[in-house]
């Protein structure tokens, strides 16, 4: 690969050139966009290294750039980002880091290129291509992560147990990094993160969830689990799914390891969705089955309520992995409490009240459910799998039928309690409730349509049973 054409061809490495030539920096783009240049893999953020002030560098290209370049600059980190049309460029003069036993945070220094590379967290991410003059478009690479690249290999590029102890993110970086490329972690380094897992706890968070979700947004993130689990980092931040892990055998009768179950409908769902929440929906959606589990000497291995269950556990995992406490954890509640109901649907003889009843407890995201259960199929039976999506087919059909002809999904019932009470002459009381209550499900069991004065004249009668009667109005 021709670094050096590379570096005349594209839209912004050639002003990246000019203006390190320009403030006499010697510069070089490092990380990840080498790396995904080598992969051909797509990126629009690019790393830029050089001995000097990277606000200074990032500040001149600029000024060649002129009013489409807007510099945004961290004085405290001495690093610069600037926006370049759809690229993102980041500047940052070469540094040498020492870190302390309690904090990941580096004591920083100014340092050399080759500082600076050792610094970096894999050999995959020290490689540069010079920006300079007289040696453009030369690949560094003192640690041999070409080569690591063609082995699809993630290894430290120093003593692993000082790169992970040093900085403990880098475990999960590890573990992110080769589920999103496929690669496999070198034994010693993976080693390394077993011995050195208790040190993630000086780590936020925050840090490790936004790790997690990149792992979670993988084309096969069972793979990031199952190295997660291994490896002891799991049990660290989310034993809730780690208590998935395990079969019991009693008389013969066994259950299938639910953390494996789930992992799979994970994968599985990465085929319908590429959705964050819906495929937090999917880790989610069984993790009540350890609290749930019973035998029973005729039936085998129950998880009864497990969905209402998970349902409650869903906000406290949110809550504890710093997780969005709003809508999307209240979708993926959703999605917990709701994951058996079409299950139920399949029957021939199923009614269209069940079929509305789904439609009004889902709106709008009955879909998405649609694609969860799809990914809860996990035979290895094909010929069982086939049947059951076909069974699937016929229920997003009838939901189709049934939406089409009575528009349930977000319905609101035309009797609002405002008209009960204005009709009764109620405060607000449960008798208000009651009727409003009773009135929405004589709708979704087709009873009476939402329509006025159908559904009028059924609340009359469902008040007259409470022994309410009519308040006259009076003509003024």
């Amino acid at each position: 690969m021709d670094f050096a054409d590379i570096i005349h061809q594209h839209p912004v490495l050639p002003l990246l050139a000019q203006a390190a030539k320009e403030k006499n920096y010697k510069s070089y783009v490092i990380g990840g966009f080498v790396r995904d240049l080598l992969l051909k893999r797509p990126s629009k953020d690019i790393d830029v290294v050089c001995l000097g002030s990277g606000i200074a560098l990032a500040e001149h290209v600029a000024k060649l750039v002129g009013k489409a370049g807007e510099v945004t600059t961290f004085k405290n980190f001495g690093t610069a980002m600037l926006k370049i049309g759809d690229w993102e460029v980041e500047f940052v003069g070469a540094r040498k880091e020492s870190y302390r036993q309690e904090s990941r945070k580096p004591i920083v220094e100014d340092g050399t290129l080759e500082d600076d590379q050792n610094r970096r967290d894999f050999t995959i991410n020290a490689l540069a291509i010079s920006l300079n003059a007289n040696d453009l478009g030369t690949l560094i690479d003192p640690f041999g992560g070409l080569q690591h690249l063609k082995k699809k290999t993630i290894k430290t590029p120093l003593n692993p147990d000082i790169t992970f102890s040093d900085d403990p993110l880098r475990m999960m970086r590890a573990i992110r990094f080769a589920t999103q490329l496929n690669f496999d972690i070198e034994p010693d380094t993976f080693e390394a993160i077993l011995r050195n897992k208790e040190r993630l706890q000086i780590v936020s968070q925050e840090r490790i969830t936004d790790e997690l979700n990149k792992i979670i947004m993988a084309k096969t993130p069972s793979y990031g689990f199952k190295m997660l689990f291994t490896s002891g980092l799991l049990h660290l931040f989310f034993p809730e799914m780690c208590n998935l892990y395990g079969v019991d055998t009693i008389d013969g009768k066994s259950h299938k390891d639910n953390f494996y179950h789930t992992l799979k409908v994970l994968d599985n769902l990465t085929a319908y969705s590429d959705d964050l929440w819906l495929r937090w929906g999917a880790i989610l959606h069984d993790i009540a089955k350890p609290a749930t589990k019973k035998f029973h000497p005729k039936f085998g291995w129950t998880f009864h309520g497990h969905e209402d269950r998970g349902e409650k556990m869903v906000a406290p995992i949110f809550r504890r992995l710093k997780l969005p406490m709003n809508e999307k954890m209240k979708f993926v509640e959703k999605m917990v409490k709701l994951h058996l109901r079409p299950i139920a649907l399949i029957k021939e003889t199923v009614t269209d009240s069940a079929l509305r009843r789904l439609l009004f407890d889902t709106g709008d995201d009955i879909d998405a459910l649609m694609k969860l259960v799809r990914a809860d199929i996990t035979s290895k039976d094909d010929i069982k799998v086939k049947k059951y999506l076909e069974n699937y087919t016929r229920v997003e059909a009838k939901l189709k039928e049934v939406e089409e002809r009575d528009h349930i999904r977000n319905f609101q019932p035309i009797i609002t309690g405002e008209l009960i009470m204005e009709t009764f002459g109620l405060a607000p009381t449960r008798e208000v409730g009651v009727i409003k209550l009773q009135v929405r499900e004589a709708i979704l069991d087709g009873i009476i349509r939402n329509e006025l004065p159908e559904a009028y004249d059924y609340m009359l009668e469902k008040g007259k049973e409470l022994g309410l009667q009519v308040v006259e109005k009076s003509n003024k």
